[in-house]
């Protein structure tokens, strides 16, 4: 380990590595290294045994359950937005070529009680029951201003000004029930809360075009997921860097990471009685101070505070014999139950997969019902999601806090990314990507957008 790296990646996150993966193919010599002896960092995909043995150490997994290599269970529920910016990287660097992908059989959101489809067309708001008779003809006039807005074209306007007018004006506007804002901002634009509706409306309208763009690409949900667990992401990209010439190491126990004693600068990172130098590194915040379970993080030579912890995240992975009630027997679901409608701040999402994208046993549903704790008691905050699904198996409950630098890293060339937050899909995972990529090399990530990624019905 005597060499010297431009960059030092610490944790095989999907952040991490999208990272390396990049840095690697613009020529940078990379080491990556991970304490676990398995990819993916906190966005893993574990098997029956290592399931089992993360939560509850002393129990095996049930033999009912089947075998331990039919089984490949996400830590952290994320789908991939279709027409979205991961997307976009995974076909820009090719990576699809080393995953395949398979559609989300449905998008559904909680209302009065009930859980029911997302409408996503005028077509599809009209038939939808979400909404009375008048409301339906108010909300179609809304998606058809949507999908007619020109920048360039005043007429399309109708008296709004996306940079100036907040949504709440452009709901107003149309005079849509809370109701319907609660579905077309939760569960179109995806916010988890309800601030967005104060601020400019561009991000809400590029948000809700998003979804609506996803949803036309597939039919059925704006969504798709890679067979065999979100963890073969990271190592996609792994394998992007190791052709491009990156070095990887995994169950690399990371003692220290060194910084010049004058300058604080990063120097290196030290393992055991080896010291391996770089120019600079990116790691996730569990390497610098942020506490995860089980897990002391590495000396620091200077001291210094580097990662605070903004939230905590509550995520139950339950496993079912049964799909989701309510949701026509899909084999793959999206359920968000906007905040409004229990009572909280932030809204509950659940994602469900099952054998179908080969990451459980035949028969066997994963279901993962997640938000952001508010209160002392984060298990009773999800209990709304876990009601919809029916009898549990068996339920692993975790309690994440989610950590964010304290300063850019350009000072100390020690660059931290962020803790994977509570949103259903990936787009805030490539804004840390940008983001990082933007203060190590000064400027924008580009991507050229190219053809569509295939995904199986």
């Amino acid at each position: 380990m005597d060499e010297e790296y431009d960059v030092i990646v610490l944790g095989t996150g999907l952040t991490e590595c999208v990272l390396s993966g990049l840095l690697s193919v613009e020529g940078k010599k990379v080491l990556h290294m991970d304490r676990n002896d398995y990819y993916g960092g906190e966005s893993a995909s574990l098997n029956l045994t290592q399931l089992y043995r993360k939560f509850r150490p002393n129990q095996t997994a049930p033999q009912e359950l089947g075998r331990d290599r039919d089984y490949a269970i996400d830590l952290i529920p994320k789908f991939i937005i279709a027409s979205g910016e991961l997307t976009n990287i995974l076909v820009h660097t090719d990576v699809t070529k080393y995953l395949e992908f398979k559609q989300i059989a449905g998008s559904f959101v909680f209302r009065d009680g009930r859980i029911s489809k997302v409408p996503s067309t005028e077509m599809e708001a009209v038939r939808s029951p979400l909404m009375g008779l008048f409301e339906k003809r108010r909300a179609k006039k809304f998606f058809e201003f949507l999908q007619g807005w020109k920048d360039e074209d005043p007429a399309t306007h109708q008296g709004i000004d996306l940079d100036k007018n907040s949504m709440k004006d452009v709901y107003e506007k149309f005079g849509l029930e809370p109701g319907t804002q609660d579905f077309i901002g939760h569960a179109m634009a995806l916010y988890l809360d309800d601030d967005y509706k104060t601020k400019v409306a561009r991000p809400s309208y590029e948000r809700i075009v998003l979804y609506t763009q996803s949803m036309a690409r597939y039919g059925k949900s704006p969504y798709i997921y890679p067979l065999y667990g979100l963890g073969e992401l990271p190592q996609a990209f792994a394998r992007l860097s190791a052709i491009y010439g990156g070095t990887y190491m995994l169950d690399k126990p990371i003692d220290e990471i060194v910084t010049d004693p004058e300058t604080g600068k990063f120097v290196g990172v030290r393992s055991g009685d080896e010291t391996v130098k770089a120019k600079l590194v990116i790691g996730d915040p569990s390497y610098f101070g942020g506490a995860q379970a089980g897990v002391a993080a590495p000396a620091s030579s200077s001291g210094k505070v580097r990662v605070i912890e903004e939230t905590k995240v509550v995520r139950a992975i339950c496993l079912l014999k049964h799909p989701i009630p309510g949701t026509e027997d899909a084999d793959s679901v999206q359920i968000i139950i906007p905040q409004n409608q229990v009572n909280r701040r932030n809204d509950i999402y659940i994602a469900s997969v099952s054998s179908t994208h080969n990451v459980c046993a035949k028969d066997v549903y994963v279901a993962i019902v997640s938000t952001i704790v508010e209160t002392g008691r984060p298990e009773q905050e999800i209990a709304p999601g876990l009601a919809l699904l029916g009898s549990i198996y068996d339920k692993f409950v975790s309690v994440a806090p989610l950590y964010i630098p304290t300063d850019d890293g350009k000072s100390d060339q020690i660059f931290i990314t962020r803790s994977y937050d509570a949103t259903s899909h990936f787009e805030t995972v490539v804004d840390d990507v940008k983001d990082v990529w933007k203060r190590v090399i000064g400027t924008e990530l580009k991507l050229e957008k190219k053809a569509n990624v295939e995904a199986q019905e």
